[in-house]
This record gives structure tokens, sequence and C-alpha cells, in this order.
């Protein structure tokens, strides 16, 4: 009879496995056990209890030890996890610093070149302020010769007449002056008349235009007026300081301001 539920409960446990392989399931042994006692010899109540206790003993620590197994190998697959995470994250952290580390040189190199553009803005800004102050005060000192010293005027009126004279060469030539210099230009004609005829040999007709005077705001000088109306030299102190601003700036500067180091070619 006893043979017969061992059997039966083998069979239920074989269906129903046990959730640790390696461990006999404790119902099981404990029918096992029985039967064998049983077939071998009759065992007291106390040896009974006894041997069960062992089977017990001995069920629990197999139990605890693939309990343990589960753990480690729980543990060790948490720990490649967290390692993988972690790698993961720190590799994410990188490429984002690298990311707001180029952002960052990217803005600081922007702002260094808008303060060096700005900074060179300003430095060429008073530079040119200081050369138009320049050139404006040799116009005024001009237009102040014009005023106040008569003989000098009179001899740069003839200069400006002669050159005049010898670039148009021709025979009639008409001068614009201003109004209010139209006494002085007449002796300068005069006088430029006579040493162009010393110098070229030739005889030049040269009137005063007194019909279109220039500017009364003028600094000063003659437009002299060849070719029947159609070639005009401007030899006014204004087109003559301005020639001399393009032609002399580039001296003035480097005198000014030294040379500019970031120039490779010179004329």
């Amino acid at each position: 009879m006893r043979n017969a539920k061992a059997t039966q409960s083998e069979l239920s446990w074989t269906q129903h496995p046990f959730p640790f392989p390696h461990v006999i399931p404790p119902q099981l042994a404990i029918q096992q056990c029985t039967a064998k006692m049983s077939q071998s010899h009759a065992l007291s109540d106390d040896q009974v209890a006894g041997e069960l206790r062992k089977m017990t003993a001995f069920i629990k620590q197999e139990a605890l030890e693939k309990a343990r197994e589960i753990q480690l190998k729980a543990d060790e697959e948490f720990a490649i996890e967290k390692s993988k995470l972690v790698r993961q994250e720190t590799a994410a952290i990188d490429t984002l610093y690298e990311k707001k580390f180029k952002q960052a040189a990217m803005s600081q190199q922007i702002t260094r070149s808008t303060l060096a553009n700005k900074t060179r803005l300003r430095v060429l800004g008073g530079r040119q302020e200081l050369l138009d102050e320049l050139f404006q005060n040799a116009r005024e000192k001009v237009s102040k010769v014009a005023a106040d010293d008569q003989k000098k005027y009179q001899a740069m009126l003839k200069g400006l007449v002669l050159e005049g004279l010898y670039y148009l060469n021709e025979d009639n030539v008409a001068i614009r002056a201003r109004k209010k210099d139209f006494d002085i230009t007449k002796k300068a004609i005069e006088e430029a008349t006579k040493e162009y005829k010393d110098n070229v040999g030739s005889e030049v007709t040269v009137t005063l235009d007194e019909s279109e005077p220039l500017p009364e705001g003028s600094a000063g000088g003659v437009f002299i007026v060849g070719g029947q109306g159609k070639i005009e030299i401007n030899n006014t102190f204004e087109e003559r300081l301005r020639l001399l601003e393009i032609d002399a700036l580039p001296a003035v500067r480097e005198t000014l301001f030294g040379k500019n180091q970031n120039r490779k070619f010179y004329d």
C-alpha cells in the first residue's frame, strides 16, 4: 500500500517538476525514505523522526545553496548591465561635453573677431578723422593766404594759369576766377602770358571770363578753358588739395601712423 502511494507521488512530481531540478522534492524524499525503511526493517517513531530531520536539513541545505547560486548569477548579470549603462551614459556625457566645448570655442572666436573688427574700425575711424582735420586745416591756410597775402596769392595764380597754358598749348584761352579776384587775376594773366611767350616763343591770347565767375565760397584759384570751351582745367585750390590728398595720402599716413604691416605691395 505504501509503495503504491510512493509511486503515485513520484508520478505527480514528474508531471509537476520541483523548481530546483537538482533537489529532490521534500514529500517525495520523505516517502522514499519511509518506504525504504519499511522494506528493510521496522523503525521506532524516534528513529523515523530523526531520519526525517536529517532529510529535511539536507533538503534545506540544497535549497540554500541553489538560492545562493541564483543570487550570485543575478548579481553578476546586474553588475554587467550596470557597467554597460555606466559606459553608455559616460559616452553620452563625453559627446555632449565635446559638443558644448566646440560651441563655446566657436562663440569665443566669434566674440574675439567681432571685438577685433570693432577695434580696427574705431582705429581707422580715428585716423580718418585726423587726416580729414589735417587737410581741412590745409584748406583753411590756403584760403587765408588768398585773403591776407595778395603778393603771394598773385604769384600762385600766375603759376596756375601758366600751368594751364602749357597743358593746352592753344592760341586762345579763357580764365574763370572769383569776382573778388578779377583784378589780381588780370595781373597774374599778364605775367603768365609774358613768361609763356619767353619760354615757348609763341603768342597766346588769354581773356578773363567775367560772365561766369567762380563761386565766392571757393578757396581761390582759377579755371582754364580751351578748345573753344570744350576743355576745362580745374586749377582751383580745392581741386589741387583734393589731388594732393590722393597723391600724398599714403606718405602722410606713413608719417603719422607708421608703415602698414599688413600691406604687401607698394606702387
